[in-house]
């Protein structure tokens, strides 16, 4: 009796044993595939002064190439081979959903299901290898017209500067694709979290050490922490709510004297539909003009150094534009992502619908209705959480990593992969009740 006991105890764990071993080699894949994309990060271009280089930063670390520097986890102050990192191809992507919802061919793509997801996403790939090229001429010519930073000028240095650059964002972007099948969480997302972990620390050392210096008061310090902490707990509420809107299914005959369905779910609505895209373009957008000034310091145009002075950290017309460009983000993105008249279509046909509401136009205008009021709280939360860090950053000189938009990118990402970590361990415990119930067999 006891070695069949035994025996049945060790084919009812079987199943969750398997399933928590593959999580952990998911797991596993996804540190070592992380760890390659950050000695990548220490990798320079070749024909790069790094003292000069160091210099030229510095200067610049305020605009855009501090954001940009950020988000590659030091890589832009290095000019590391990942200097790019995976922007071009979120960028390619959010092209290409705002093409298919102005190109007919492309929506019809995007219909047709998986094979049409494929076509698109080779369409991202070809338009991440342009934006990649693009860019990297751009840095290349940038690094030339800075004094001392390029060791050897010319063709030579700009077409190889193309190519190392370019075929880093593809490696990244492969590397990403390979984290979200075979590991945990969202290879892309991951990639730009980890470069944002990867140097908190040292923004920690820094503002420390500016305590130690003085020239940040203790009182700060414990302020940022404060808000830190508050920030993330607020993050972590608004990105768990759902407007969920109730579908009823109607019943159906499946035989002369039983009637089958007449189920309810619901349709989940998140508060924060558009995610971290308005943060990120709005930023951009706001520091162009800082890091365009910055590069033509001298003989550049009068509007320019104008727009500049009024653009900059803390002042009026700054905080306004930027809370400005993250409602018409929320907004623009939101209608991107969500169709209310596809998803009223979808319901028609497959017999739901909204209770009180009548399917197809009407169900629509309600779903159109639904998500602009929730858009609206979504657009002053983003705007909330990425403006009391700015004023933070302004007024006491905290690190740029302690901004809105890291801190919103480190805590989805953190939640989304414990979400997907929670389903794994989930699916092995359903497997070991579905092998407990097939050992016991039918009662007899």
């Amino acid at each position: 009796m006891a070695s069949a006991a035994e025996q049945l105890a060790a084919n009812l764990n079987l199943g969750a044993f398997s399933k928590a071993t593959e999580l952990k080699k998911r797991i596993w894949f996804t540190l070592g595939a992380l760890l390659i994309y950050r000695l990548g990060t220490y990798i320079p271009l070749p024909g790069i002064n790094p003292d000069a280089l160091a210099d030229v930063f510095r200067q610049q670390s305020q605009g855009i190439l501090g954001m940009f520097n950020m988000f590659s986890g030091g890589a832009v102050g290095r000019m590391a081979i990942f200097a790019l990192n995976i922007m071009p191809y979120i960028s390619a992507s959010i092209i290409m959903q705002l093409m298919t919802s102005v190109s007919p061919r492309l929506e019809a793509l995007k219909k047709e299901g998986e094979s049409g997801r494929k076509v698109i996403n080779q369409y991202t790939r070809y338009g991440t290898v342009l934006l990649a090229a693009v860019q990297a001429y751009a840095i290349a010519v940038g690094l030339e017209s800075a004094t001392n930073v390029v060791m050897e000028p010319g063709m030579f240095f700009r077409v190889s500067t193309v190519i190392t650059l370019t075929g880093g964002t593809m490696f990244l972007m492969w590397l990403g694709e390979q984290i979200t099948s075979r590991g945990i969480g969202n290879g892309i997302s991951l990639i730009i979290f980890s470069g944002i972990v990867a140097e908190l620390p040292s923004a920690l050392i820094g503002m420390f050490e500016l305590g130690r210096q003085g020239a940040l008061s203790t009182a700060v310090i414990l302020g940022v922490c404060v808000m830190a902490i508050a920030v993330i707990a607020f993050i972590v509420f608004v990105e768990r709510a759902q407007r969920r809107i109730l579908i009823q299914y109607p019943k159906r005959q499946v035989s002369a004297t039983q009637m089958a369905g007449g189920e309810s779910s619901h349709l989940p609505l998140k508060l924060n539909t558009a995610g971290v895209i308005p943060p990120i373009f709005a930023s951009s957008l706001l520091l162009l003009p800082t890091t365009m000034a910055g590069f033509a310091a001298q003989g550049g145009p009068e509007w320019l150094t104008t727009i500049t002075t009024y653009l900059g950290h803390g002042r009026p017309l700054y905080m306004f534009t930027y809370v400005a460009l993250i409602v018409f983000f929320a907004f623009f993105y939101t209608a991107i992502v969500f169709n209310p008249t596809e998803t009223a279509d979808n319901l028609k046909k497959y017999g739901g619908f909204v209770p009180g509401i009548r399917p197809g136009e009407r169900t629509a205008e309600y779903l159109d209705y639904v998500l602009t009021r929730i858009t609206v709280v979504g657009a002053a939360y983003l705007a909330i959480v990425c403006l009391i860090p700015e004023i933070l950053i302004s007024y006491a000189a905290v690190p740029f990593y302690f901004g809105g938009t890291s801190l919103l990118i480190v805590v989805s990402v953190t939640m989304d992969t414990v979400s997907q970590i929670q389903g794994h361990l989930y699916a092995a415990q359903y497997e070991g009740l579905i092998q407990k119930a097939k050992l016991k067999g039918p009662r007899r």
